[in-house]
């Protein structure tokens, strides 16, 4: 808005205090809707006791489905028709939600869409089909460490550099993920690289698609509700028009029909938990930062992989843990590398300076 007086030129901007359009899991900073529940009447307190353990309960849930499925006798061979059902049901939750929505118009281009569709059908699809080849908590280590392709693409692709803990952490994680792999491939009969294969490239798919989802809603404002239906509508598409080429989806659905509880009951239960999972991980990043969201999901990865041990039975080995440590000191190099001017580190010097004092108390107090 412009106003006029004589020869001067006022300009006036506004700013609004929030943007126009939010993520429908999360309405407003004053009425804090995660799944239809209010959490605004809380305190901060139990607002983050009641995220983390939604986090919790339904990724923990997610992984126990996803593990069930497989566990089936035959199922194996069908990863990429499990896909195929998790992005119907996907598509079918993201319409009902953007029904609730005011504003419903499509905004990012179809261009983009298909890209994200393509590298959604990539990161779900291999990820599903790894688990053919591979134990449970294999696929898990590696889906932690995102990291590594983040890096590497962002050196060869954006000319990036990064500094002595960002590779400490990616060193941490890449001989975690040795160590963890050969472990796997001592204890376990079937062993195979193809799994390898798979969940390295659903991990760089993964890698991919935050960038592109990130600078298409920025661009475009665009929904969450919005990128979920089209995105997983198109991917549907991918996927079927791929199963019918293969000539895959005819023993896949002749084998699911013979089994509907075990395969398209508990799909549905593994499409929903997935979908309200990732709504208290919004409400967790919105309240709390990034950085919270990102503990408390590795957190659950961890308790996941425990779990997976304990509930199905699988080969173990100590050098699980050990490398799973490993693992776990590369993530927390990578966060504190985030956020150096929010996690204060003891120096050397001080450590050195507190286990002085300490032996000089101690001295004094024999003496």
């Amino acid at each position: 808005m412009a106003e006029m007086n004589g020869s001067r030129k006022h300009i006036s901007i506004s700013v609004p205090d929030q943007p126009d359009t939010m993520s429908p899991h999360i309405k407003s900073a004053e009425e804090l809707r995660v799944i239809g529940f209010n959490l605004s009447d809380f305190s901060r307190t139990m607002q983050f006791a009641i995220c983390v353990a939604g986090v919790f309960v339904f990724y923990l849930v997610y992984g126990y489905m996803q593990e069930l499925i497989f566990s089936l006798e035959g199922f194996k061979p069908f990863g990429w028709y499990l896909t195929l059902v998790q992005f119907a049901f996907y598509s079918t939750f993201g319409l009902i939600e953007l029904q609730f929505t005011q504003d419903k118009r499509k905004r990012i281009p179809w261009k983009t869409y298909m890209l994200i569709a393509f590298l959604t059908v990539g990161t779900m699809g291999l990820s599903n089909t790894s688990l053919g080849y591979l134990n449970y908590p294999t696929q898990i280590i590696f889906k932690c460490c995102k990291l590594i392709p983040v890096m590497i693409g962002g050196v060869f692709i954006q000319g990036k550099r990064y500094n002595f803990t960002d590779i400490s952490a990616a060193l941490c994680m890449s001989f975690g993920l040795i160590w963890f792999t050969l472990a796997d491939s001592k204890v376990t009969p079937n062993f195979n690289f193809v799994g390898i294969t798979l969940i390295s490239m659903a991990l760089c798919a993964d890698a991919a698609i935050g960038n592109v989802q990130e600078k298409a809603m920025k661009l475009h404002n665009g929904s969450n509700s919005e990128m979920v239906l089209y995105s997983y509508s198109i991917g549907f598409v991918y996927i079927l028009m791929g199963l019918f080429c293969t000539r895959g989806l005819s023993p896949a659905f002749v084998f699911c029909s013979q089994h509907p509880m075990q395969t398209y009951g508990y799909a549905f239960m593994l499409s929903l938990t997935g979908y309200f999972g990732i709504s208290f991980v919004l409400a967790l990043i919105k309240l709390f930062g990034a950085l919270v969201a990102v503990t408390v999901t590795t957190g659950r990865k961890a308790m996941t992989m425990c779990l997976s041990f304990l509930i199905f039975s699988k080969p173990f080995t100590f050098h699980y843990i050990w490398s799973g440590l490993l693992v776990i000191i590369g993530i927390f190099l990578n966060i504190y590398s985030k956020n150096k001017d929010r996690i204060r580190l003891p120096s050397l010097r001080n450590v050195w300076n507190i286990i002085q004092k300490k032996q000089t108390s101690s001295l004094s107090q024999m003496v």
